[in-house]
């Protein structure tokens, strides 16, 4: 009998599982294939709950609690891996190249003024002397400088390995068919190898999460849980052409300081195929060229996507279920990395039983 399973070995199950068993608990984590091996790593890794506003809707307030713990978490992780994740508060320029998107940043601005977040207007020319790699046809752009960025391959393997060294048991190569229930409350998880009895489950499976039986009952399958695409990839500037990162009307740039710039990203229900297409590398170099046209010269050095989970309605699935002892970490959709943290918080919360320090929006 262990005390928790969790389903899932990416960022969101490895930190969680490192908050259980720094909190006494005893943890094994269920891998279908190595921890961090999917969405976790195919990431771009921006930190920018104020440019994602929108996206993010009724849970901006917890994305923005969620940035604010990346400093610890990396400072943390730094001492108990000497992995360096790469955290920076880099700051993060979204821009207009039209009219219509000029007026739209406009209202963002008062949006995020009116609820006392720091936001910079700038129009064209401010923006290009900012950043001297901005396409001429910038029109106006909105700079938050408490977003930032991070290496998420670098962030997974740190938070593997802080998880292992704090007495979590990583079981890879599993996989979860079932989580069995009794009288309401979680008895047993059901794997290829057998059935891991338990009384404490976490389901961190991202795009997976909907394929796991027996959550039915607490509204996760295939409809409600399933794989969105996201093909990205990677350039070498050799020297960094720009100092932040920066969102356009159709994708985002992510320059390292090393030179390599993140170009990214398709939104595609593709089901779990993984392809990087033709079609979906054109769109994303077509945005990243209008962005910054000197990268036309780069050499396309990575291409690669990555399933990020999409919950129904745009749910954060993320804390207590109706079935005693399940709690869920899912459905982060495109803001998993940022959003790591504070989802660990509340899962570990409720794990404990213990006054949450978080509020999960309501379903709208």
């Amino acid at each position: 009998m262990r005390d928790c399973i969790i389903i899932g070995g990416g960022v969101m199950g490895c930190l969680v599982g490192l908050r259980l068993r720094q909190a006494g608990v005893a943890v094994s984590i269920l891998e279908r294939a190595v921890p961090g091996a999917e969405a976790s790593s195919a990431a771009a890794g921006i930190l920018s709950p104020q440019a994602e506003a929108h996206h993010l809707g009724d849970a901006l307030g917890l994305a923005l609690a969620s940035r604010e713990l990346y400093p610890a978490l990396a400072a943390e992780l730094l001492e108990l891996t000497g992995v360096d994740i790469g955290y920076r508060r880099s700051g993060v320029l979204q821009v207009a190249l039209d009219e219509a998107g000029q007026l739209a940043l406009g209202e963002t601005a008062a949006r995020q003024r009116a609820l006392g977040l720091g936001v910079e207007a700038l129009d064209g020319t401010a923006a290009r002397e900012l950043e001297p790699g901005l396409a001429a046809t910038v029109r106006a752009a909105l700079r938050f400088p408490h977003d930032g960025q991070l290496e998420p391959r670098t962030l997974t393997r740190a938070l593997a390995i802080a998880a292992r060294r704090a007495g979590c048991e990583i079981l890879t190569g599993r996989l979860v068919h079932r989580v069995r229930s009794e009288a309401g409350a979680v008895a047993a998880v059901v794997t290829d190898e057998g059935e891991l009895p338990c009384a404490r489950v976490v389901v961190a499976a991202g795009s997976w999460s909907g394929l796991i039986g027996g959550l039915e009952d607490v509204g996760i399958d295939t409809t409600t849980v399933r794989p969105a695409r996201g093909q990205l990839c990677e350039l070498d500037a050799r020297t960094p052409p720009l100092s932040h990162v920066v969102f356009g009307p159709g994708g985002y740039l992510v320059p390292r300081p090393d030179g390599r710039v993140i170009c990214g990203s398709t939104l595609e229900f593709v089901g779990f195929d993984k392809a990087v297409t033709a079609g979906g590398l054109s769109a994303v170099l077509h945005s990243a060229l209008a962005l910054a046209p000197g990268l036309a010269t780069a050499p396309v050095t990575a291409t690669w996507s990555g399933l990020r989970p999409w919950a129904a309605g745009g749910r954060l699935l993320c804390g207590p279920t109706a079935i005693a002892g399940l709690s869920l970490a899912t459905g982060h959709f495109r803001n998993g990395i940022l959003l790591a943290p504070v989802s660990a918080e509340l899962v570990v919360d409720h794990v404990l039983a213990r006054p949450p320090r978080h509020v999960l929006p309501a379903p709208s």
